[in-house]
């Protein structure tokens, strides 16, 4: 991924966090119970700390053209994708099997985290 990707897709799931905390806060909150709220929010929180992980992708990327940076911040995103929109499905009414899917985006944060942290090693290497 390019760090002008990273950072629009980055800034495009920040953006998205706050619209989806809102709409649970002013449209959700009263019709949900409040286990059902507490796994929007989760659902929010996580999307916005991995908004900010592919924002860093980016910057990580632009400063040293890291191939891991752009997998991390595909797999991020992929995490967002599964995790938040598996919880969102299950709070908005969707099948149990959901659960499932929401296993698999945490597993992509886990391989993003791992893959941001060899960019940042990648950095120190002198270049060839």
């Amino acid at each position: 991924m390019t760090a002008r990707s990273a950072l629009f897709l980055g800034a495009l799931a920040g953006f998205l966090t706050v619209a989806l905390g809102a709409f649970g806060a002013h449209v959700l909150e009263p019709r949900l119970t409040p286990e059902l709220l507490r796994t929007w929010h989760k659902a929010v929180f996580y999307q916005g700390l991995h908004a900010l992980a592919v924002l860093a992708c980016g910057l990580l990327t632009r400063l040293g053209g890291s191939v891991s940076a752009g997998r991390a911040a595909w797999a991020f995103l992929l995490g967002i994708l599964f995790f938040s929109g598996s919880l969102y499905g299950l709070v908005l009414g969707g099948h149990r099997i959901l659960g499932l899917i929401t296993s698999v985006g945490g597993l992509a944060f886990l391989v993003g985290w791992t893959l941001l942290a060899m960019a940042a090693r990648e950095m120190d290497r002198p270049a060839d």
